[in-house]
C-alpha cells in the first residue's frame, strides 16, 4: 500500500511570502486523514510549520502518520525551508514519540496552573511595586538580548532569533509600560531591588512573559518571590489561571514552576531539514 498526500486546495500565497496548503492522507486514493502545512508566522518562509496532522482512527497504528510527516518535510523542502517545527499538545503521547522518532528536538513548552482563590502571600522582607520609565529602557534591551539568545540558543539563527525578539516586544508592549492589561513590576528585597516580572492579563487567564532575578541575587529564592507575586497579580484581576513558557534546558525554572504546580499544556518541537 502506498501513503501520499494529496492537495485539496491551490497553494495559498500571501503577499509577505507566507504559504499554506491543506492535504489528504491517502492510501491507494483512499482518504485516511489530513495534514495542514504552513510557513512560520514567527519565522518567516525560511521555518514551515505542521499546523496539523490527523489519521482516522481505524487507520491508525499502521505507520501512515510517519509517512506523512516526512512527506510534508518534501513539501516544506520543495518550498525552500530549512526548519520544521510542530505544536503538540502534552496529553498526545502518541504524537510526542512518532516527532521524537522523526528526529524533532523539544525546544520549548508551555506550562499552566489552577490559581487558589487566595492569592499567596510573598515571604517577609519582599514587595512587588511598578517598574518606572528609568528602569523600563534597560530592562527592556536586556529582555530583547536575552530573548533573542534563547532562541540562537536552540538552532534558530541570528537574524531570525533578534527579528522576532523585536516584533514579539513591539506586538506586545506597543505602549510601553502604558501598554493595557500589562503589568511590569520589580521585586524588591528589604528595599533593594532583586528581579523583574513582566505579566499579560488578556484573555481567560494571565500569562507570564518574562521573570528574572537579578544575578547577583540567584539562589535566594527570589524566582519563587517573583512567581507568588505574578500569581497574586493574576488574581487581584480576575484571572483564575495562569500560564507560562518555559525554554528546554532551563532545568531550573523547570524544577521552580513544577514545585510550584504548574503542568505541562503543549510542547514546542523542531526539526532542521537537511
Amino acid at each position: 500500500m502506498t501513503t501520499t498526500l494529496r492537495p485539496t486546495e491551490p497553494l495559498q500565497q500571501a503577499a509577505d511570502g507566507a504559504q499554506s496548503r491543506h492535504y489528504q492522507v491517502c492510501v491507494n486514493s483512499r482518504p485516511v486523514g489530513e495534514v495542514r502545512l504552513s510557513t512560520s508566522p514567527d519565522f518567516g518562509p525560511g521555518a514551515a510549520r505542521i499546523t496539523d496532522l490527523r489519521i482516522e482512527e481505524r487507520d491508525r497504528g499502521r505507520g501512515r502518520a510517519t509517512v506523512a510527516a516526512l512527506a510534508a518535510e518534501e513539501v516544506a523542502r520543495g518550498w525552500g525551508c530549512t526548519r520544521l517545527e510542530c505544536l503538540v499538545p502534552a496529553d498526545a503521547a502518541a504524537a510526542l514519540r512518532l516527532a521524537a522518532a522523526l528526529g524533532y528536538v523539544h525546544r520549548n513548552r508551555g506550562m499552566r496552573k489552577t490559581l487558589p482563590a487566595a492569592p499567596p502571600a510573598l515571604p517577609d522582607g519582599s514587595r512587588g511595586r511598578s517598574m518606572t520609565e528609568a528602569e523600563f529602557g534597560p530592562w527592556l534591551e536586556r529582555a530583547l538580548a536575552a530573548y533573542a539568545q534563547s532562541w540562537r540558543a536552540r538552532g534558530v539563527p541570528e537574524d531570525e532569533a533578534w527579528a522576532r525578539s523585536r516584533r514579539d516586544h513591539a506586538r506586545l508592549l506597543p505602549e510601553g509600560l502604558a501598554t493595557p492589561d500589562t503589568l511590569i513590576s520589580v521585586l524588591e528585597h528589604e528595599g533593594e531591588p532583586v528581579g523583574s516580572l513582566w505579566v499579560s492579563f488578556t484573555g481567560d487567564e494571565a500569562f507570564v512573559f518574562e521573570v528574572e532575578t537579578h544575578e547577583a541575587h540567584r539562589g535566594r529564592g527570589h524566582g519563587r518571590s517573583l512567581m507568588l507575586l505574578a500569581e497574586a497579580q493574576a488574581t487581584a484581576n480576575g484571572k483564575a489561571a495562569l500560564g507560562l513558557n518555559v525554554f528546554a534546558g532551563n532545568t531550573p525554572a523547570e524544577r521552580l514552576y513544577e514545585s510550584l504546580g504548574y503542568v505541562p499544556v503543549a510542547y514546542s518541537m523542531y526539526k532542521n531539514l537537511l
